[in-house]
């Protein structure tokens, strides 16, 4: 047979053939599938792999495109502007406004107060551990109280490990409680105490949780720091109650902390002790008082030793 009738008689039968004989007659190779690449491409910049798989931004718009404000939560004295007369208040805590705006909290330095308005603020610095936290509570001139909180690891980096924290404003007529702890009589106290007991040498502090107790008003700042001893912490118990126990119930994550919440009732029962058996709290004569921007540098926390086999 000739080779033209060949190949006319081979398209004619392709042509007369079922899809099952086609594939048959024409064997399909198979192709192997590509894989899928899963990430940004090898050739993009850090900038385009942290946004990946969205297109990068304008980097300029980083810049000029306006970001949502906080809400006065956050700054419920914000926007005030210096009047004739008036001056920024003088803090002497020991901590800096950058420490401050290292938590994530508007500088006390930089709070403008009138009138009867208030600011209560406790720091609170465990000796065996570096869990710190700061809680400030906010009375305005129009009856509104507000609380912020941030909790965090305090050491060993430079900034505030794990922080975490919140802006909240309280309930209506949660002002009354902390007008009456404006004269307490703990902010008339010496800075720094020491328990004395009658007939006894004086305590020595060890272990314990250190409370920086600050009040800011439209005259001032005034600042004591109660330490370890049940006896001193008592004195100022029902400040820490109230402003602790405002913070309390907003992240649980910051209640942990307090794993005994705001109760410092066994402080407070052993200040009255030491006060009905003739004791004291004695002004401590090696004050370490810091001056403004004086923090103490942050300790690495204890360890728990490790326990002989057997025990």
């Amino acid at each position: 047979m000739p080779a033209i009738h060949r190949a006319i008689l081979a398209v004619l039968v392709l042509a007369l053939a079922t899809p099952a004989d086609a594939q048959l007659l024409i064997p399909i190779p198979l192709r192997k599938a590509k894989p899928q690449e899963i990430g940004p491409p090898k050739d993009a910049t850090p900038y385009e792999a942290e946004v990946w798989p969205f297109p990068a931004p304008d980097p300029k718009a980083w810049w000029d495109d306006k970001w949502p404000k906080a809400g006065e939560e956050a700054d419920p004295f914000g926007g005030r502007r210096v009047r004739r007369g008036e001056r920024l208040p003088t803090i002497d805590n020991g901590v800096d406004a950058s420490t401050y705006r290292l938590w994530g909290l508007m500088p006390l330095q930089w709070q403008l107060l009138r009138g009867d308005e208030m600011i209560f603020e406790v720091w609170t610095r465990p000796t065996g551990s570096v869990r710190q936290t700061v809680t400030r509570v906010s009375v305005r001139g129009d009856e509104r109280v507000f609380v912020q909180g941030r909790a965090g690891l305090a050491c060993c980096e430079a900034g505030i490990g794990r922080r975490l924290g919140f802006d909240r404003e309280l309930p209506a007529g949660s002002a009354d409680r902390f007008r009456s702890l404006r004269d307490h009589w703990v902010w008339k106290s010496p800075r720094d105490v020491r328990v004395a007991e009658a007939g006894a040498a004086e305590a020595v502090c060890v272990e314990g949780v250190a409370y920086d107790l600050t009040l800011l008003t439209a005259k001032g700042a005034r600042t004591v720091r109660r330490a370890c001893d049940l006896a001193e912490v008592g004195e100022g118990a029902e400040v820490l109650e109230a402003v602790i126990g405002a913070s309390l119930g907003q992240d649980p994550r910051y209640d942990l902390v307090f794993r005994g919440g705001a109760d410092f009732s066994a402080a407070r029962t052993a200040y009255r002790q030491l006060i009905e058996s003739g004791g004291q709290l004695k002004p401590d004569a090696q004050s370490r008082f810091r001056p403004p921007g004086q923090e103490p540098a942050p300790q690495p926390e204890v360890e728990a030793a490790t326990p002989a086999p057997g025990r």
